[in-house]
């Protein structure tokens, strides 16, 4: 188990919602809102999002009480502990990490896709060809060169990343809110036609993606130990950044159906970038929504490598991954090897090229929500196994939160099996998701060879004052 005084208690309430917020943010909402709204339509786009976001706040609801009973670094990890024992926290926490590790490949493939936009000609250096798309040297070294520099900034503290995650989150807010009021003055409510398309699959293609979209909130158990705020004000803040991507999302795909016709959104290369552009009537505009495009790419990688690091953290301290992952820097006071590793598969995601953005998305997607099965279930245990577990935060009197959250992650799981009509593609994103729990297994299989007990944890209230 980890040491209270490991970390450095540096995060403000301020830092904290931002890193959540800019997590959930990203990249996504620039380059695939085009597709949500093909998918379903413009009106089949915002309900799924809502549908996501309804399971995504009761699921925040869930980690927020289970959060400020649990302050320790890795979160779900120690959720899953407490209730079921050592074999569920590792699930738990494989499953997260590779939601996590997914979303910090993501943006790494993201901004070589968005420095294409602004710089179209810039591809030199044919190296191979991935799914139909020419990957190139140049495109590669974009995306390289902003995993270097993403992870050496998160590796020399978590305060810098934090400072970071603020101003960028800032410059996202700004570009995000001058399409969402440009359009709703410059927009047509014609342009909306299709209301709804492609019928119940549509829909359910769509919902797929937001579990990706909004995964982020959950970065803030992870920090637990980082942040210097009452823990009631941390169940607060973390329903907050969940309300405001649900917003976010809602209304940036508002915003681009207003301002791009059905056939302009079909030629359109990057639609929120487009709509932007021809909502104030200029292609300057566009560059300018790409700079808050490229703010989310940053906000949502840097808060990611921290999740994920701490994930890693956790795990080693108990055990379940070597104890390399579990050491802190002596100055910087962060997981320096976890930091490193996570680093280093991201710089070599854009190998893969721009197909990768999607398979990356539906995997880390089904993994995620996997994940948030396991912590409702568990906050509904831990409220029979130990009731008078000290909780800041509680999420109602009964359990319903709990039972709700666990019936919408089940419900999401099924969208992603073999025969629903929003299934994983074969071979690629079943692939990746196969391929890393094959590499789970192996330390999963170890487990009872490295801890000395199965059994559930019990937490008393001494274990964490106020």
């Amino acid at each position: 188990m980890s040491k209270s005084n490991d970390f450095s208690r540096v995060l403000s309430r301020a830092d904290v919602i931002v890193l959540a917020f800019g997590a959930m943010i990203g990249w996504g909402w620039v380059v695939l809102s085009g597709d949500w709204i093909s998918k379903a339509g413009s009106a089949g786009a915002i309900i799924a999002f809502i549908i996501g976001g309804i399971m995504v706040t009761f699921v925040g609801l869930v980690y927020s009480e289970l959060t400020t009973a649990l302050p320790k670094t890795g979160g779900a990890h120690h959720f899953a502990q407490a209730a079921f024992g050592k074999r569920a926290a590792f699930v738990v926490s494989w499953s997260i990490l590779l939601g996590y590790v997914s979303v910090v490949a993501f943006e790494a493939v993201a901004l070589p896709t968005v420095i294409e936009y602004i710089f179209p000609h810039y591809q030199v250096g044919y190296m191979w060809t991935i799914a139909g798309w020419d990957v190139y040297f140049s495109w590669v070294a974009v995306g390289m060169v902003g995993s270097i520099i993403v992870t050496w900034i998160n590796f020399i503290g978590v305060k810098q990343a934090a400072v970071l995650q603020l101003v960028l989150t800032l410059l996202l807010a700004v570009v995000g809110l001058s399409l969402i009021f440009g359009s709703a003055f410059g927009g047509e409510v014609k342009n909306m036609d299709p209301l709804f398309s492609g019928g119940m699959a549509g829909l359910m293609g769509v919902m797929i993606m937001t579990p990706f979209m909004f995964v982020g909130f959950d970065v803030i158990p992870q920090m637990a130990e980082e942040m210097n705020i009452p823990k009631k004000t941390v169940g607060r803040v973390l329903i907050l950044s969940v309300g405001l991507a649900v917003l976010w999302y809602v209304f940036i795909i508002l915003g681009v159906s207003l301002s791009l016709s059905e056939g302009q959104l079909k030629l359109a290369s990057l639609p929120t970038a487009d709509a932007m552009g021809a909502v104030f009537g200029s292609a300057l505009f566009s560059k300018i929504l790409i700079l808050g495009g490229i703010a989310g790419i940053l906000t949502s990688w840097n808060a990611f490598i921290i999740g994920g690091s701490r994930v890693m953290y956790a795990m080693a301290q108990d055990g379940m991954l070597p104890k390399w992952f579990g050491q802190l820097h002596p100055k910087y006071k962060t997981p320096k090897n976890a930091i490193l590793v996570i680093g280093l598969l991201a710089t070599f995601c854009p190998l893969l090229g721009r197909p990768a953005l999607v398979w990356l998305v539906d995997a880390g997607g089904l993994s995620i929500v996997i994940a948030y099965f396991i912590v409702s279930i568990s906050f509904v245990v831990l409220r029979k196994t130990q009731p008078d577990l000290h909780r800041p935060f509680q999420a109602g009197k009964s359990n319903i939160v709990g039972i709700l959250a666990s019936i919408l992650s089940i419900g999401f799981i099924v969208l992603y099996m073999p025969g629903m009509p929003a299934s994983l593609i074969w071979p690629y994103e079943w692939v990746l998701f196969g391929a890393w729990w094959i590499i789970g297994l192996i330390f999963f299989i170890r487990i009872p060879k490295v801890t000395s007990s199965m059994k559930p944890i019990t937490i008393t209230n001494e274990s964490f004052k106020e």
